[in-house]
């Protein structure tokens, strides 16, 4: 009988084995391999439903754009447009990605601090939908480029408002230090409106702005709204252009402690709806097209990762480190960002946790702990440890330090498991190298 456990939602069966998308987690393991990323198929799809049910009760226009650097494969790209989402890339090669995954150029938006000139030849080659502008020099090259082409830029300009959420320091990107976008408080987001309006191959459309990642709290986000807002207000008061589309960026926390409490996507929706209805109220202005930019909170909940014990070290008095198949070469963030996960043994899920352990990473680094204080049942090695929430920001940032392969991908769901990102080999890893001549 299948019942719903404590381990984030997912369920188990009445011996206490972990269940994902219906199937242990142990059969996965088993037939898949370690480390393995699982993906929720449901849950993926839930998610991106739970953004467009939202507007459709509180936002007349909108357009909901999955953040694929989240997690960046052909897969995801086709589930989330398959649930009437555009995608957001930040790079030629999840562009590229994108319309491999059969996603329609026009619903696609391209964003980044520094984008090449061969990156912006290729959008435009594409009509990608928008190209979101974040500074003067992509401004002119930009231009440039599509005169060169014959073609017609369709932007948004990127703004810092000036909104500094409470969260890492490393993912805050709306304040004024900040390497993306246009100042709105120096003149620069004004006098970047006017470049663009007076060049005859570009087409403004409307602005941008994104504030930060992993936020838990809806004040910044009304913040942004209300800055934003009153920026399109001033534009039209000051230039005559009444923009069309205002994008707010993605940023929703997601649960990963217990303790983590996050805005629901409903009420965050909500938030944004009344403040952007309320400030058009206050300007006159007619509603825009309100779209923002979800990731982490689509993929993120969706994720659960797969490893094996193998060494445990125990220090009296100190710590007890138990060592696993997978480490920061597959799951970076926490050694970037601190960040922190909860876990459980998969197929013990009734046991008492007794014992406090390290889950440790294969990595030659000191740094290369996952999860510093993990309350499990005691380890023994070949023990088959899950770690929730870790959909968004692990596969997408991967590396292959030390020369460990990357990871197997697994979609769950609806009676089936699917492969949809294979394991790398170590032939993979020479794939590109080039050995010296022999002398």
């Amino acid at each position: 009988m299948m019942q719903i456990s404590a381990a984030h939602g997912f369920a188990h069966d009445d011996r206490g084995n972990l269940l994902l998308g219906g199937f242990p987690a142990a059969s996965l393991a088993k037939e898949f391999g370690t480390p393995l990323l699982v993906l929720d198929e449901d849950r993926f799809r839930e998610n991106c439903r739970a953004y467009r049910e939202a507007f459709a009760r509180f936002y007349p226009k909108y357009e909901v754009i999955y953040a694929s650097k989240a997690l960046c494969v052909l897969a995801t790209c086709q589930l989330a447009h398959e649930e009437g989402l555009a995608i957001d890339v930040a790079s030629g090669g999840e562009l590229f990605t994108a319309l491999r995954a059969g996603v329609p150029a026009q619903r696609i938006f391209f964003h980044g601090n520094n984008k090449t000139p061969e990156e912006l030849r290729y959008a435009l080659s594409q009509s990608v939908g928008r190209i979101i502008v974040d500074n003067f020099t992509e401004l002119s090259l930009l231009a440039e480029l599509a005169k060169e082409t014959g073609k017609t830029a369709h932007i948004l300009l990127r703004i810092t408002p000036g909104i500094e959420p409470r969260t890492h320091r490393a993912i805050q990107t709306g304040g004024v230090d900040s390497k993306f976008g246009f100042d709105l408080n120096n003149g620069s987001a004004l006098e970047a409106t006017q470049k663009t309006l007076d060049s005859p191959h570009l087409a403004l459309h409307g602005f941008h702005c994104h504030i930060g990642s992993q936020i838990l709290e809806l004040e910044p986000f009304e913040q942004a709204a209300e800055v934003m807002m009153d920026f399109l207000a001033r534009i039209n008061r000051e230039v005559g252009f009444l923009a069309e589309e205002l994008n707010l960026g993605g940023g929703l926390g997601i649960r990963y402690l217990h303790t983590d409490e996050p805005p629901s996507i409903a009420s965050y929706i909500q938030v944004l709806a009344q403040r952007v209805k309320a400030k058009a109220h206050q300007h006159g202005l007619p509603l825009p097209i309100l779209m923002v930019e979800p990731g982490r909170s689509i993929v993120g909940p969706a994720g659960v990762t797969l490893y094996t014990v193998g060494t445990i070290k125990r220090i009296p008095g100190v710590r007890t480190y138990a060592s696993v198949d997978g480490g920061m070469y597959e799951n970076p963030r926490p050694a970037l960002y601190a960040a922190r996960y909860e876990a459980v043994v998969a197929d013990r899920l009734f046991e008492t946790p007794t014992e406090e352990y390290a889950i440790a990473g294969r990595c030659c680094e000191s740094g290369d702990v996952l999860i510093w204080e993990a309350s499990l049942p005691p380890l023994n090695p070949g023990d088959l440890v899950a770690v929730f929430a870790t959909g968004a920001y692990t596969y997408s940032m991967a590396s292959n330090y030390n020369r460990f392969p990357r990871p197997a991908v697994v979609l769950v769901g609806r009676g089936r498991a699917r492969l949809i990102v294979e394991r790398e080999t170590y032939e993979d890893l020479v794939r590109k190298d080039i050995p010296l001549p022999k002398e």
